[in-house]
């Protein structure tokens, strides 16, 4: 009667990072498509391909039309990304980078945005290592905690942290501590964030996969029971 507890949680463990990861997918699809121009793509240039004038096929003109217009614009995207890459490791994109930064600070209320995003972005896809160095900080004596460099220091020479909640890691606090507080760890950032997003549950020195996470014993009833009879029928004829 127990097994079917530890198949229910195997398979669970396994389905739920699946069914997650496909709601997001399916979700990033329905804003780019809602995002994106009818007139990219009109359902009823795809007749030829789909001919017919009843609503099945003009629902399956529309949802092709639809599709089609997503991977255009993820295409247009990723070459725009790319030129833009490639254009800020030139002058000219230095340049326009400044440009655009001091036209973006001098409006108030975009200012506060342009700045937050730049930032997270930064601190996202940053190619600097101090942005994605694991720190241990002793906060009171004898307690440690996980922060992460920011690859910031104050005008005195402190170290600017960021030091995380677990396990919601968007919220937490920018602290600035003395460089001989800070013990740096030897190991990665997702290690790290793993320790932090599962409340000290993770372990970063197992394998990931169908290993990692919290181990389930189940017990069958059942067999414990016929083993405990059979211990005490021992003790009996003893």
């Amino acid at each position: 009667m127990a097994s079917w507890k530890r198949d229910f949680a195997s398979g669970l463990i396994v389905l739920g990072p699946i069914l997650v990861t496909l709601y997001v997918i399916y979700w990033l699809y329905g804003l780019i498509a809602g995002m994106t121009p009818g007139l990219i793509l009109e359902a009823e240039a795809l007749e030829s391909l789909i001919p017919g004038d009843n609503e099945q096929a003009q629902q399956t003109r529309e949802q092709l039309a639809q599709f089609l217009r997503v991977v255009v614009a993820l295409t247009v995207f990723v070459i725009l990304t790319f030129s833009v890459g490639y254009l800020m490791r030139t002058t000219v994109g230095g340049l326009v980078e400044r440009l655009v930064d001091n036209i973006a600070n001098r409006v108030p209320v975009m200012r506060v945005v342009y700045n937050a995003s730049k930032m997270a972005a930064e601190t996202a896809f940053g190619e600097q290592e101090s942005l994605q160095k694991p720190v241990k900080l002793e906060t009171w004596n004898g307690l440690r905690m996980t922060a992460f460099k920011t690859g910031k220091t104050t005008d005195d020479g402190r170290e600017v942290l960021f030091l995380p909640t677990s396990p919601n890691i968007t919220t937490g606090f920018v602290i600035e501590v003395e460089s001989d507080r800070i013990t740096e760890l030897d190991e990665d950032v997702e290690d790290a964030l793993t320790r932090v997003l599962s409340a000290g549950f993770g372990d970063a020195n197992r394998n990931r996969g169908m290993e990692a996470g919290v181990s389930i014993d189940v017990v069958d009833e059942a067999k414990a029971g016929r083993i405990d009879d059979r211990k005490a029928e021992k003790a009996d004829d003893d």
